[in-house]
């Protein structure tokens, strides 16, 4: 049977404007993402069967089209839906930034802003948080992509854009494409010549941090940068 021949009790859609979405399993949520099933599946039997494939929301939004082939009965079209949604949750996280001017309080209120996003990039690339002096976020911008090989053009690109803000300091965020979150050599090389290049213009880098799969390192907290 269809969703649609379903007791209304039980129908996704329903239940939601019942009792609320948080109370919608995963299964049910995507449902109703999907809107429609495939011949024989319903929409929820097609959510269950993704789910079996990927695991997680945010496995669904990592791979690329050619992984969903093993969920028959998605076109193009649901793929779509589906990634838009995922999309949609990573950029409601950033959004709070734009609300009252996020205060930064710890490494882990950094990493919660930005992991959803950043632990999924397949390139190594570079964000940079510009604060006030009450430690909340004026912008959050992204420097060159790239590699700290590249550190000189991206110190100078924080600077600069920290200048034309009037931040009082500033936090580095890169990723690892690999996952490991420990420092190289060259990520150590490139937070001191950073660290050393904000005093010399009266702005603070109060940190950097580095962002894997699931975890991060903080310079900060590890008591390398004080």
């Amino acid at each position: 049977m269809g969703i649609s021949d379903w007791a209304e009790e039980d129908r996704p859609r329903e239940k939601l404007l019942r009792n609320g979405e948080h109370t919608l399993t995963d299964s049910e949520l995507l449902a109703i993402v999907l809107r429609t099933g495939s011949r024989g599946r319903s929409a929820l039997d097609l959510a269950r069967k993704a789910l079996r494939v990927f695991g997680t929301f945010r496995r669904m939004g990592q791979v690329d089209l050619s992984k969903w082939e093993g969920v028959k009965g998605l076109g193009k079209a649901k793929i779509c839906q589906v990634k838009a949604a995922v999309e949609i949750g990573r950029r409601f996280n950033e959004e709070k930034i734009k609300d009252g001017r996020l205060k930064i309080c710890s490494s882990k209120d950094v990493a919660a802003i930005l992991m959803p996003r950043m632990q999924d990039l397949k390139k190594e690339v570079f964000k940079i948080l510009l604060l006030n002096s009450q430690n909340r976020v004026i912008r959050i911008f992204d420097a060159e992509e790239g590699s700290v090989n590249q550190a000189k053009p991206i110190i100078r690109e924080v600077y600069r854009m920290a200048l034309e803000e009037s931040a009082s300091s500033v936090i580095c965020v890169h990723n690892h494409p690999s996952g490991d979150v420990m420092p190289s050599n060259e990520d150590k090389e490139f937070t001191g010549m950073i660290v050393r290049a904000g005093e010399s213009l009266c702005i603070k880098c109060l940190d950097h941090i580095i962002i894997g799969n699931g975890r991060f390192f903080s310079f900060c907290d590890k008591g390398i940068i004080r």
